[in-house]
């Protein structure tokens, strides 16, 4: 049998090549690193995480757990290479980025229906292909999807910055999960840093006159920021108090030293098992190093942080999917090309790595003969499956896993925490015939 093309190793082209290569169709899965660089990539590695290395709750009624449970159950490569690799995260799925990339990486290359090329691709390919190459696809094969698709959208993403742990002040800190959620072995998964109303306002003033910095590689006429991912200044910029009800907002903690609930809070979060490196918790931003180090370190306890990683700002590119896509990813105009990832506008690393999922597997039924398979919208898979084939709205945007794009329950739940789970229960309850199907 010819192999299948698939065009990117990162969460969603390693999953679909796992897929087919499990329904025994050889793939030659082509990845640009180390031979190129895109500007937010750094490791030679597959499956390389970016902005943060948690993958969202593990909770089953979460939007989040949900969905890692649906792909598990479909047979992801991803989520029990994350699980072997997990760091404290309280009840989050967070890993350690460098040994989850390793672990997927010796999968791909273990896999022998699995040919894995180290090269850039610079046109589609003929014959059944998988475009899984991201939101930052190289200038020379986006100009060939662009042309084939009849246009694009773009959006600006940012990173946040890490540092090191021994370099902040606990004087000035304190440890502890929201509300309280500590785990058995998670003490020390997040590090606070208490702000009273004096220190957030001056904070808030250096944050929004900052220097940013410039977008030099990008077309920065219009651009888009998604809002899923705004750099903090942007954000602070929308309200003085914009960030202390975001990404800096105090509830469910309480400072030890005071004993009552600060005025704004930073987290940290673990980005390793040491507890050694730690990620500012909704920090992405673009301004310039320098600004980063002067003005973060205004907040309590980073006055001397070592930074590892300054946030950075780079651009994603997604499809105008709804005219483009169906169901199953594959593209309308083309019989054979399916489109994976965030480029197909799901947002999130699993998000992503479950579109892979649905790729492969549809592309291997097509090869065999097979009608599509299409998840039920009470799935979290399926709905958003929906949302990048059939949105209907004027500005399609990027989507999470979320139980608001689920139907709702025929029955009212008070409760939010009953009636997610009952939406959990329900989904997992109708993807099982659709195992039956598709066993794995």
């Amino acid at each position: 049998m010819e192999p299948v093309t698939v065009l990117g190793a990162g969460l969603a082209g390693c999953e679909a090549a796992w897929q087919l290569a499990k329904r025994g169709i050889p793939v030659t899965l082509y990845e640009m690193k180390p031979q190129k660089f895109s500007p937010a990539h750094k490791s030679q590695g597959l499956a390389e995480l970016i902005c943060s290395n948690s993958l969202k709750a593990s909770r089953i009624d979460s939007a989040a757990g949900l969905l890692k449970e649906e792909m598990r159950r479909l047979g992801s490569l991803l989520v029990p290479c994350a699980e072997q690799c997990a760091v404290p995260a309280g009840g989050a799925l967070a890993v350690d980025r460098d040994q989850f990339s390793r672990l997927v990486t010796q999968a791909i290359e273990n896999e022998p229906r699995i040919t894995l090329r180290r090269e850039e691709v610079t046109d589609l390919p003929a014959g059944p292909v998988i475009v899984a190459t991201g939101p930052l696809t190289s200038e020379p094969l986006a100009e060939k999807i662009l042309a084939l698709c009849g246009g694009a959208l773009s959006f600006f993403d940012a990173a946040a910055p890490i540092v090191t742990r021994e370099s902040l002040d606990m004087d000035h800190c304190f440890t502890a999960s929201r509300y309280g959620r500590e785990e058995e072995g998670s003490q020390g998964d997040y590090v606070n840093c208490p702000m009273n109303k004096e220190e957030y306002d001056r904070f808030v003033e250096a944050l929004v006159t900052a220097e940013r910095a410039p977008v030099h590689s990008f077309d920065a006429r219009d651009p888009k920021v998604y809002e899923g991912c705004m750099p903090i200044e942007v954000l602070a910029s929308r309200g003085h108090d914009a960030i202390r009800f975001g990404p800096m907002k105090p509830v469910g903690l309480k400072d030890p030293r005071t004993g009552h609930r600060p005025w704004a809070v930073l987290q940290l979060r673990t980005e390793n098992r040491e507890k050694t490196l730690f990620n500012l918790v909704g920090f992405q931003t673009n301004l310039k190093f320098g600004e980063q180090k002067r003005v973060f370190g205004m907040i309590p306890g980073l006055a001397h942080a070592e930074f590892v990683r300054y946030g950075v700002m780079h651009r994603n590119t997604f499809l105008n999917s709804p005219e483009l896509l169906d169901g199953d990813f594959s593209f309308r105009r083309r019989p054979g090309l399916y489109f994976a990832g965030q480029i197909t506008g799901v947002e999130g690393y699993m998000e992503s790595a479950g579109s892979g999922i649905l790729a492969g597997i549809n592309l291997a039924r097509r090869l065999q003969g097979r009608k599509p398979l299409l998840l039920p919208e009470t799935t979290m898979l399926g709905a958003l499956s929906r949302h990048v084939s059939q949105y209907s709205g004027k500005d399609f945007q990027p989507m999470g896993a979320n139980f608001g794009v689920l139907p709702p329950l025929p029955e009212k739940i008070r409760d939010k925490r009953q009636r997610y789970m009952a939406l959990s229960q329900r989904a997992l309850c109708d993807l099982e015939p659709m195992l039956q199907e598709e066993p794995v």
